[in-house]
């Protein structure tokens, strides 16, 4: 079901801006879920799946990397298979990526609200948050590269963070700030060739003081 709008001249709670973030490598380290499920699926369809190869290419949708492995044909039966693996193997053992935390509180106590946008399966998504302590605003899955942008055009953000390039593009097409970190499968200069207008080298630990510098420009 797509995200209610909020009107459009909602910034936030308060008077902050609304911020959207990512979710794999950029909030959360899914990477030990990840490859546990591959493995799993992997036994239960008698399919070979380099999974340490799979967790590093983390970002587009699951159907993209299960078509390295699967013929068209079982995308589809596959997918749902390994969305329901996913529930018991990938949710416990992810962890939240340093500044994760920081980085959502920054925004709520800055007035604003803090908005996930991801790829993932948005119930596994939310179970992912909740396992973790993470509490955005809102949490919206399945969109993927340009196609965030409609997200982030429905909840007003101004700025998008992200791990990879897509998320670039995402931000982009929706004309708000990218904001990258390369804590993904995408370094810093791929994240600044593909047009991200801020890189944090550190990651989301540097996320607080760029919001405050962001708000203080006059432009949030």
């Amino acid at each position: 079901m797509a995200p209610q709008a909020p009107p459009p001249h909602f910034q936030g709670a308060g008077d902050g801006p609304t911020i959207g973030f990512d979710l794999d490598m950029t909030l959360i380290d899914s990477r030990p879920g990840i490859r546990a499920t591959y493995e799993a699926l992997s036994a239960a369809t008698g399919t070979y799946i380099d999974a340490a190869l799979a967790v590093t290419r983390l970002g587009p949708p699951l159907e993209q990397e299960l078509a390295h492995w699967y013929p068209d044909e079982q995308i589809a039966g596959v997918s749902e298979l390994y969305r329901e693996l996913y529930r018991q193997h990938g949710i416990e053992p992810a962890l939240a990526m340093p500044g994760a935390r920081e980085a959502v509180t920054a925004v709520q106590d800055a007035g604003g609200r803090a908005v996930v946008v991801t790829a993932k399966h948005e119930p596994n998504a939310k179970l992912h948050l909740a396992h973790l302590g993470i509490e955005p605003d809102a949490v919206v899955g399945w969109l993927w590269a340009e196609a965030k942008a409609e997200a982030l055009g429905e909840h007003g953000a101004r700025a998008y963070v992200g791990d990879h390039t897509g998320d670039v593009r995402g931000a982009r097409t929706a004309g708000v700030i990218s904001v990258a970190v390369p804590t993904g499968p995408c370094d810093a200069e791929e994240l600044r060739a593909a047009g991200a207008d801020v890189v944090l080298e550190d990651g989301l630990t540097e996320f607080p003081a760029w919001l405050g510098a962001f708000r203080r420009s006059g432009t949030a």
